[in-house]
């Protein structure tokens, strides 16, 4: 469905999404979630809960890299913003109309780069965390000094919580795109098609 505002024609359906970075958004989704699972409900011997974060670890890695050196779209470059160019989007975001934005819109691009942070800062503490059951120690617990790793499984479980209002935060972003502008988010991330203004 086309904007009243942008005539058909002004509009293409492209592939945006690559099919690496579209494997890598659901298996970080997945990893994500298992690991969170079984650090909130997993069994005391948190095993499983590490191979979940290296998982993450392993998937934050590709997509760095894939934001140096992957399609345009993936980029650092195509979504990384001046606050300005932030504000400005943030201003039109709320007219009951799709954007068309090609790749990920402004404030797409900051939640991304917020989301990365938190999971690298998730997946650090985790690696250096030394609890007071002297069992699910971090790999990398003896590499850094005793009260970082004493203070670490408290940084751990606090961004634990934080992601999970990222996801929901994300969930509902897809939800208020897809309710209140008419604009599906999902399918582009499934099929790598996406309807954007042309040229």
């Amino acid at each position: 469905m086309s904007s009243p505002d942008i005539p058909a024609p002004a509009l293409e359906t492209v592939r945006i999404w690559d099919p690496l970075l579209r494997i890598f958004h659901w298996a970080l989704a997945a990893a994500v979630v298992l690991a969170w699972g079984l650090g909130k409900f997993g069994p005391d011997i948190m095993t499983l809960h590490f191979f979940a974060g290296y998982a993450v670890l392993g998937l934050l890695a590709f997509r760095l890299l894939w934001a140096l050196v992957g399609p345009r779209p993936a980029r650092f470059t195509s979504f990384v913003y001046r606050p300005t160019e932030i504000a400005a989007y943030v201003a039109e975001a709320w007219r009951p109309k799709p954007s068309y934005w090609r790749g990920h819109n402004p404030l797409g691009g900051l939640f991304i780069v917020a989301f990365l942070v938190v999971l690298v800062l998730q997946v650090l503490t985790g690696l250096v965390a030394d609890p007071d059951d002297f069992v699910n120690v971090g790999p990398l617990a003896s590499s850094v000094p005793s009260w970082v790793a004493g203070k670490a499984p408290g940084w751990h479980e606090f961004l634990g919580d934080l992601t999970l209002g990222l996801v929901a935060l994300h969930l509902s972003a897809i939800a208020f795109y897809r309710i209140w502008k008419h604009e599906d988010l999902i399918r582009p991330m499934l099929t790598g098609l996406k309807t954007v203004r042309r040229g």
